[in-house]
Protein backbone atom coordinates (compact mmCIF):
# COMPACT_ATOMS: atom_id res chain seq x y z
CA UNK A 1 0.00 0.00 0.00
CA UNK A 2 1.35 3.45 -0.90
CA UNK A 3 1.65 6.31 1.58
CA UNK A 4 -1.21 8.12 -0.18
CA UNK A 5 -3.47 5.10 0.19
CA UNK A 6 -2.54 4.65 3.83
CA UNK A 7 -3.19 8.35 4.47
CA UNK A 8 -6.69 8.07 3.01
CA UNK A 9 -7.68 5.42 5.53
CA UNK A 10 -5.85 7.19 8.35
CA UNK A 11 -7.72 10.42 7.63
CA UNK A 12 -10.96 8.49 7.95
CA UNK A 13 -9.82 7.10 11.29
CA UNK A 14 -8.97 10.61 12.47
CA UNK A 15 -12.41 11.87 11.45
CA UNK A 16 -13.92 9.02 13.46
CA UNK A 17 -11.88 9.93 16.55
CA UNK A 18 -12.59 13.65 16.34
CA UNK A 19 -16.19 13.78 15.12
CA UNK A 20 -17.68 10.34 15.88
CA UNK A 21 -18.94 7.57 13.63
CA UNK A 22 -22.22 9.33 12.89
CA UNK A 23 -20.35 12.01 10.90
CA UNK A 24 -18.72 9.53 8.52
CA UNK A 25 -20.11 8.82 5.08
CA UNK A 26 -21.36 5.33 4.23
CA UNK A 27 -18.22 4.77 2.15
CA UNK A 28 -15.97 5.82 5.02
CA UNK A 29 -17.69 3.46 7.47
CA UNK A 30 -17.40 0.60 4.98
CA UNK A 31 -13.74 1.45 4.29
CA UNK A 32 -12.94 1.15 7.99
CA UNK A 33 -14.66 -2.21 8.05
CA UNK A 34 -12.78 -3.43 4.97
CA UNK A 35 -9.55 -2.25 6.59
CA UNK A 36 -7.30 -2.07 3.56
CA UNK A 37 -7.38 -1.71 -0.18
CA UNK A 38 -5.77 -3.62 -3.00
CA UNK A 39 -2.87 -2.77 -5.26
CA UNK A 40 -4.83 -0.55 -7.62
CA UNK A 41 -7.51 0.82 -5.25
CA UNK A 42 -7.46 2.07 -1.67
CA UNK A 43 -10.07 1.01 0.91
CA UNK A 44 -12.20 4.13 0.43
CA UNK A 45 -12.29 3.71 -3.35
CA UNK A 46 -13.08 0.02 -2.96
CA UNK A 47 -15.91 0.81 -0.51
CA UNK A 48 -17.35 3.45 -2.83
CA UNK A 49 -17.40 0.95 -5.67
CA UNK A 50 -19.12 -1.68 -3.54
CA UNK A 51 -21.86 0.73 -2.53
CA UNK A 52 -22.39 1.81 -6.11
CA UNK A 53 -22.60 -1.74 -7.47
CA UNK A 54 -24.92 -2.96 -4.70
CA UNK A 55 -27.29 0.01 -4.83
CA UNK A 56 -26.34 1.64 -1.54
CA UNK A 57 -25.83 0.74 2.09
CA UNK A 58 -29.41 -0.52 2.56
CA UNK A 59 -28.98 -3.10 -0.20
CA UNK A 60 -25.43 -4.14 0.67
CA UNK A 61 -26.44 -6.55 3.45
CA UNK A 62 -28.73 -8.56 1.22
CA UNK A 63 -26.31 -8.55 -1.72
CA UNK A 64 -23.08 -9.28 0.17
CA UNK A 65 -22.76 -12.80 -1.24
CA UNK A 66 -23.15 -11.47 -4.81
CA UNK A 67 -20.47 -8.77 -4.75
CA UNK A 68 -17.47 -11.07 -4.83
CA UNK A 69 -14.81 -9.75 -7.10
CA UNK A 70 -11.40 -8.22 -7.19
CA UNK A 71 -10.50 -7.22 -3.65
CA UNK A 72 -13.66 -8.68 -2.14
CA UNK A 73 -13.21 -12.26 -1.04
CA UNK A 74 -14.72 -14.49 1.62
CA UNK A 75 -13.01 -12.75 4.54
CA UNK A 76 -14.31 -9.28 3.64
CA UNK A 77 -17.78 -10.53 2.82
CA UNK A 78 -17.85 -12.25 6.23
CA UNK A 79 -16.91 -8.97 7.92
CA UNK A 80 -19.65 -7.08 6.08
CA UNK A 81 -22.31 -9.66 6.92
CA UNK A 82 -21.19 -9.83 10.55
CA UNK A 83 -21.35 -6.04 10.87
CA UNK A 84 -24.92 -5.91 9.56
CA UNK A 85 -25.98 -8.77 11.81
CA UNK A 86 -24.43 -7.03 14.83
CA UNK A 87 -26.38 -3.90 13.96
CA UNK A 88 -29.63 -5.83 13.60
CA UNK A 89 -29.15 -7.53 16.95
CA UNK A 90 -28.30 -4.27 18.64
CA UNK A 91 -31.48 -2.61 17.35
CA UNK A 92 -33.71 -5.60 17.96
CA UNK A 93 -32.54 -6.16 21.49
CA UNK A 94 -32.30 -9.48 23.27
CA UNK A 95 -34.54 -12.28 22.09
CA UNK A 96 -35.56 -13.91 25.36
CA UNK A 97 -38.59 -14.61 27.51
CA UNK A 98 -38.13 -11.43 29.57
CA UNK A 99 -39.10 -9.22 26.66
CA UNK A 100 -42.77 -8.23 26.53
CA UNK A 101 -44.65 -6.99 23.48
CA UNK A 102 -47.33 -4.69 24.86
CA UNK A 103 -47.98 -2.56 21.77
CA UNK A 104 -47.53 -2.79 17.98
CA UNK A 105 -44.49 -0.51 17.96
CA UNK A 106 -42.58 -3.01 20.12
CA UNK A 107 -43.13 -5.81 17.63
CA UNK A 108 -42.51 -3.49 14.67
CA UNK A 109 -39.05 -2.65 16.00
CA UNK A 110 -38.19 -6.32 16.25
CA UNK A 111 -39.42 -7.14 12.74
CA UNK A 112 -37.85 -4.05 11.14
CA UNK A 113 -34.44 -4.81 12.61
CA UNK A 114 -34.47 -8.26 11.08
CA UNK A 115 -36.42 -7.81 7.84
CA UNK A 116 -36.62 -4.21 6.62
CA UNK A 117 -33.43 -4.21 4.53
CA UNK A 118 -33.91 -7.58 2.83
CA UNK A 119 -34.45 -7.74 -0.91
CA UNK A 120 -36.91 -10.63 -0.64
CA UNK A 121 -40.00 -11.23 1.47
CA UNK A 122 -39.67 -13.12 4.74
CA UNK A 123 -42.69 -14.06 6.85
CA UNK A 124 -41.89 -14.34 10.55
CA UNK A 125 -43.63 -14.97 13.85
CA UNK A 126 -43.21 -13.92 17.45
CA UNK A 127 -44.48 -16.68 19.71
CA UNK A 128 -45.58 -15.33 23.10
CA UNK A 129 -46.67 -16.67 26.48
CA UNK A 130 -49.84 -15.71 28.38
CA UNK A 131 -48.25 -12.41 29.51
CA UNK A 132 -47.17 -11.59 25.96
CA UNK A 133 -43.52 -12.24 26.77
CA UNK A 134 -41.39 -13.64 24.00
CA UNK A 135 -40.85 -17.38 23.82
CA UNK A 136 -39.12 -17.35 20.45
CA UNK A 137 -38.81 -15.61 17.09
CA UNK A 138 -39.01 -17.71 13.93
CA UNK A 139 -38.57 -16.76 10.27
CA UNK A 140 -40.80 -19.42 8.73
CA UNK A 141 -41.33 -18.56 5.07
CA UNK A 142 -39.12 -16.94 2.48
CA UNK A 143 -40.27 -15.65 -0.89
CA UNK A 144 -39.40 -13.19 -3.60
CA UNK A 145 -40.16 -9.50 -3.96
CA UNK A 146 -43.61 -10.58 -5.24
CA UNK A 147 -44.62 -12.54 -2.17
CA UNK A 148 -44.13 -15.59 0.01
CA UNK A 149 -46.04 -18.83 0.31
CA UNK A 150 -47.44 -18.97 3.83
CA UNK A 151 -48.97 -22.09 5.37
CA UNK A 152 -51.19 -21.58 8.46
CA UNK A 153 -50.72 -25.18 9.56
CA UNK A 154 -46.97 -24.61 9.94
CA UNK A 155 -47.58 -21.60 12.16
CA UNK A 156 -50.01 -23.61 14.31
CA UNK A 157 -47.48 -26.45 14.50
CA UNK A 158 -44.72 -24.11 15.73
CA UNK A 159 -47.05 -22.39 18.19
CA UNK A 160 -48.07 -25.69 19.75
CA UNK A 161 -44.48 -26.88 19.77
CA UNK A 162 -43.32 -23.97 21.92
CA UNK A 163 -46.52 -23.87 24.03
CA UNK A 164 -47.41 -20.35 22.85
CA UNK A 165 -50.54 -18.59 24.03
CA UNK A 166 -50.38 -15.82 21.44
CA UNK A 167 -48.70 -15.00 18.13
CA UNK A 168 -47.68 -11.83 16.31
CA UNK A 169 -47.05 -12.10 12.59
CA UNK A 170 -44.65 -9.93 10.64
CA UNK A 171 -43.33 -9.71 7.11
CA UNK A 172 -41.50 -7.18 4.98
CA UNK A 173 -42.29 -5.43 1.72
CA UNK A 174 -38.96 -4.96 -0.10
CA UNK A 175 -40.58 -2.38 -2.38
CA UNK A 176 -40.63 0.06 0.54
CA UNK A 177 -44.43 0.39 0.49
CA UNK A 178 -45.70 -1.22 3.69
CA UNK A 179 -49.40 -0.88 2.84
CA UNK A 180 -50.96 -4.36 3.37
CA UNK A 181 -52.24 -6.07 0.24
CA UNK A 182 -55.53 -7.92 -0.07
CA UNK A 183 -53.51 -11.16 0.06
CA UNK A 184 -51.93 -9.99 3.34
CA UNK A 185 -55.36 -9.42 4.84
CA UNK A 186 -56.70 -12.76 3.61
CA UNK A 187 -53.81 -14.83 4.96
CA UNK A 188 -54.07 -13.00 8.28
CA UNK A 189 -57.70 -14.06 8.68
CA UNK A 190 -56.87 -17.65 7.71
CA UNK A 191 -54.07 -17.81 10.27
CA UNK A 192 -56.24 -16.22 12.98
CA UNK A 193 -58.96 -18.84 12.41
CA UNK A 194 -56.44 -21.71 12.41
CA UNK A 195 -54.87 -20.53 15.67
CA UNK A 196 -58.27 -19.98 17.30
CA UNK A 197 -59.08 -23.66 16.80
CA UNK A 198 -56.30 -24.51 19.28
CA UNK A 199 -57.05 -21.58 21.63
CA UNK A 200 -54.11 -19.43 20.55
CA UNK A 201 -54.69 -15.71 19.92
CA UNK A 202 -53.37 -13.83 16.94
CA UNK A 203 -52.55 -10.39 18.37
CA UNK A 204 -51.32 -8.57 15.28
CA UNK A 205 -49.76 -8.72 11.85
CA UNK A 206 -47.09 -6.12 11.07
CA UNK A 207 -46.01 -5.23 7.55
CA UNK A 208 -42.62 -3.50 7.67
CA UNK A 209 -40.26 -1.76 5.29
CA UNK A 210 -37.40 0.72 5.51
CA UNK A 211 -40.02 3.47 5.35
CA UNK A 212 -42.11 2.39 8.34
CA UNK A 213 -44.71 -0.19 9.36
CA UNK A 214 -48.44 -0.88 9.34
CA UNK A 215 -50.30 -2.78 12.05
CA UNK A 216 -53.34 -4.71 10.84
CA UNK A 217 -54.67 -4.76 14.42
CA UNK A 218 -54.52 -0.97 14.59
CA UNK A 219 -56.43 -0.87 11.31
CA UNK A 220 -59.15 -3.02 12.90
CA UNK A 221 -58.54 -5.91 10.50
CA UNK A 222 -57.92 -8.54 13.18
Amino acid sequence: MTIAKADSLERTRQRLRHFGASQLTDAEVLALLIGSGIKSRDALDLATGLLRSSGGIHRLADKAQRIRGKGVGDARIARIEAAFELGRRSIAGPVDRRRSFAKPADAALCFKARLANLGHEVFSCLFLDTRHRLICYEALFRGTIDGASVYPREIVKHALGCDAAAVILGHNHPSGDCEPSEADRNITLRIAKALALVDIRLLDHLVVSREGHVSLAERGWI
